[in-house]
């Protein structure tokens, strides 16, 4: 059964375990339709095993929730289907071409032979790669690396899509481009769940979560978290919220 609803991700008391190192602690939150999402955290903090969970790729050890309308505890491959994803790690296959790419993962995200060959078709003229078609991904200029992953991560037109810092080590005009098509996929109604250690990048996303050691330690719109922490930026908030973190653990 699919639950519809006006969010797109809620989540109730989500607990992931590895024997007794608790990774993800009791947290509780939602995602609106069609909002931008910051999901923040340091290294160690909770969220990439958090997401795991929300994509599908990992069971939770506790808590309820929906992912697009699919229960994370019993629906996972419908979960799957019904989201895009990307990673600044792992989004394309390099040694495959442009094209190869893209009719690839098509496939794996359940097209039929005809929608892949004119998703394919279309998506090399959106992004002006027609010469590139059959050059390897992997010799392709970064900015169009991403443009090419973010486009595949979307090629089933999902309701929802991951991105898992997909701006790590690119330069400000770059993602500045980047953010422009994260925008234009918001406006189309696509849910967009982000993940990034940019903070200037936080202030874009509509809310904004941080994570320490396992818990959700803030959540609200970058203004009113500003506001909240009497802070100017972000990074701010940011290194506040990581400061007292620090002091508790050593307590």
């Amino acid at each position: 059964m699919r639950i519809m609803g006006n969010n797109a991700v809620e989540i109730k008391g989500l607990t992931k375990k590895f024997g007794n190192f608790t990774a993800v602690d009791n947290i509780s939150f939602e995602v609106r339709k069609g909002e931008i999402f910051g999901f923040l955290g340091a290294n160690g903090a909770g969220k990439t095993t958090a997401m795991r969970i929300l994509c599908g790729l990992s069971r939770p050890t506790s808590g309820e929730g929906t992912v697009a309308g699919y229960d994370i505890n019993t629906r996972q491959e419908e979960i799957k289907r019904h989201i895009g994803y990307m990673s600044q790690k792992f989004s394309l296959y390099p040694d495959l071409t442009v094209r190869e790419n893209i009719r690839l993962f098509g496939g794996i995200y359940g097209l039929r032979d005809r929608e892949i060959e004119e998703k394919t078709d279309a998506l090399l003229g959106l992004l002006e790669m027609r010469r590139e078609r059959d050059k390897f991904a992997g010799a392709l200029p970064l900015g169009w690396k991403q443009k090419l992953a973010f486009s595949i991560a979307m090629i089933h037109d999902p309701e929802l899509v991951f991105l898992d810092e997909p701006t790590g080590g690119v330069d400000p005009e770059t993602r500045r481009r980047f953010w422009e098509m994260i925008y234009e996929a918001s406006e189309s109604g696509t849910t967009v769940f982000v993940t990034t250690h940019y903070m200037d990048e936080a202030e874009y996303c509509d809310r904004v979560s941080v994570m320490t050691d396992g818990k959700i330690a803030a959540l609200g719109s970058p203004e009113d978290l500003k506001a909240s922490y009497g802070a100017a930026d972000m990074d701010e908030v940011f290194r506040t919220i990581v400061g007292r973190a620090g002091k508790e653990d050593r307590k």
